[in-house]
């Protein structure tokens, strides 16, 4: 599979969850509104990143399935590594963003449901770029 369209195919899964993941958690910001601010920042995460991961393993596995068929495993390994290494320090960005952000939204009295949203949207961009840096810094793609 060429470079272009793996990476297409990851834009396109990212797309997915990004809009499915961003859409509950705003649901789940609502709904939780009556609730302490820290309790509605923390549920609302992680009820997003388990609809994210769900949905991204998934799709990943899928699009992917006959390009790992096909690989070398020690290959398999060192690609995988590289590309959990990225996420996860993405992740480490994303979270040290979304909780506060989210947290001092729903603080100074901004809609739940609209909180949600605006902090989903900065942490994933600052996410993005930090995948992006260091998936380029490794060569992963």
């Amino acid at each position: 599979m060429k470079l272009n369209q793996q990476l297409l195919q990851i834009n396109r899964s990212f797309l997915i969850c990004f809009i499915t993941s961003a859409s509950l958690s705003a649901v789940v910001a609502q709904l939780l509104s009556d609730y302490d601010n820290y309790l509605n920042t923390t549920i609302t995460i992680i009820i997003g990143y388990v609809v994210y991961f769900g949905i991204f393993s998934g799709l990943f596995y899928w699009d992917n399935i006959e390009r790992y068929r096909g690989m070398k495993s020690n290959l398999i390994k060192k690609e995988l590594f590289a590309l959990i290494s990225s996420f996860g320090l993405g992740e480490v960005v994303y979270l040290g963003i979304r909780w506060p952000t989210l947290f001092y939204f729903l603080e100074i009295g901004i809609e739940p449901y609209l909180a949600s949203l605006v902090s989903e949207i900065i942490a994933t961009a600052c996410y993005m770029a930090s995948v992006t840096v260091f998936l380029r810094k490794t060569r992963t793609f």
